[in-house]
């Protein structure tokens, strides 16, 4: 019996200690080979075959985007983005996410940091998940969800939406090929203690032979779309008669991208969107959709008005709320304390839409650890609300949500991702 094999990429020998240190606390992972850039990391994985790998945004000879794509059309493995909390960072970080990274962490300040520690239980947290959850298996011939008596499933005409890997192709004519380089090893000392968090379960040891079976990370369905085409957006309007919310977490970005890039311009509805993620990462994230998407994308703010054909990403640090005045409908962004763990929460979006029993309201849930966002939808559901849907397991990076919803007798309508636009649509469109 083996611990899981993790291979930390990072060009500062510096950082690559700080990260031995917190990972082989837990007695579950071992750091087989460590890698200073892209290249190394590329030849550290067909040689090593690493369970998990960490990797660093901003490294030379190879960044880590490039490397992130090499890797997961060669050799796919759950990778953990290491970033900073720059502007370019956070961009960067987000393109990694949709480019089929599992998951990122923000880089602790230095070797006496405060949140050193917070940051180790992040870290090994998100390994746990990633070492045990599956990826997408394939965007085409996804099964629908057996077992679930409580919800219909539907299957729906295929939306198709911009693809963020053909654009990127296009850009970069060739991705450069990767030299022989010497294993990078260190031997990872013990550093200070790391509590793991005490929700994660205790994880087997497994031998190579049994270890989980990964598949690639599925694009987005093709379609000849560029992101820099004209957009086909309409001006927005102030009067609408439905409002649909779309709570998400693990995956999430990617997941929104298929979704929100298959909605039209003139859906004649405002999408309000809880992504848990930090602060400055959530602009980010608004502003990668917004390239895509016909509908205009934007971190929401407060006091902003809502309008149909518009898209509100809730900023990190802040619980966003569906409010009414006289003029209309607006953002409520607040920083009472976190929900589930989370701020924003998916629950105090989703029932702050309870009282607006004059909309018709639509909720979404789809991939992410944890149960965020079950008990607003059955809040939602008993208040009225026309569609409550999860995302099925088949296309979920980690199916904790959208299960936690299913099993609180909330949701209406499970559906694999690339068939929640559709619904969306027809939703919508009945009036």
């Amino acid at each position: 019996m083996l611990p899981y094999r993790v291979l930390i990429v990072d060009d500062s020998p510096f950082m690559r200690k700080i990260f031995s240190d917190l990972i082989v606390q837990d007695p579950q992972f071992t750091i087989v080979a460590t890698a200073s850039n892209g290249l190394e990391a590329i030849e550290a994985v067909k040689r090593w075959k690493p369970d998990a790998v960490t990797l660093d945004l901003e490294m030379p000879e190879l960044n880590g985007i490039d490397a992130l794509q090499r890797i997961m059309s060669e050799q796919p493995t759950p990778i953990i983005m290491l970033s900073g909390i720059s502007e370019e960072n956070t961009r960067e970080t987000i393109k990694a996410l949709q480019f089929g990274a599992f998951d990122f962490i923000r880089k602790p300040m230095g070797a006496f940091s405060n949140d050193i520690v917070r940051v180790g239980e992040l870290l090994l947290e998100k390994l746990r998940i990633a070492v045990l959850m599956k990826r997408y298996s394939s965007i085409n011939g996804i099964e629908d969800t057996p077992a679930l008596p409580k919800a219909k499933i539907e299957r729906l005409p295929l939306v198709k939406r911009a693809n963020p890997l053909e654009e990127e192709s296009s850009r970069k004519k060739r991705l450069l090929q990767p030299e022989q380089q010497a294993e990078a090893r260190e031997a990872a000392s013990p550093a200070q203690e790391v509590k793991a968090s005490s929700a994660m379960k205790k994880l087997p040891k497994l031998s190579n032979e049994e270890r989980i079976p990964l598949v690639p990370a599925a694009a987005p369905l093709e379609n000849g779309m560029s992101g820099k085409q004209p957009k086909k957006r309409l001006k927005a309007a102030d009067q609408f008669d439905h409002v649909i919310a779309i709570g998400t977490s693990t995956g999430g970005p990617r997941a929104l991208h298929e979704v929100i890039c298959s909605l039209p311009a003139e859906l004649a509805a405002p999408v309000l969107i809880v992504q848990h993620m930090p602060p400055k990462f959530t602009k980010s994230l608004a502003q990668r959709l917004d390239s895509f998407s016909d509908l205009e994308v934007i971190e929401a703010a407060q006091g902003d008005r809502l309008k149909a054909g518009v898209a509100y990403v809730a900023p990190g640090g802040h619980h966003m709320e569906l409010a009414k005045d006289q003029a209309g409908y607006y953002v409520q962004l607040t920083q009472k304390p976190p929900r589930n763990g989370h701020r924003p929460s998916v629950d105090v979006l989703f029932e702050s839409l309870t009282p607006f029993d004059e909309l018709r309201r639509h909720a979404v849930i789809m991939t992410g650890m944890g149960s965020d966002g079950a008990k607003g939808m059955k809040a939602l559901v008993d208040s009225g609300a026309e569609s409550a849907i999860a995302e099925s397991e088949q296309t979920c990076v980690v199916y904790g949500m959208p299960r936690s919803a299913i099993e609180n007798g909330c949701v209406k309508t499970v559906l694999p991702l690339q068939q929640i636009a559709a619904e969306l649509q027809q939703a919508v469109l009945k009036g």
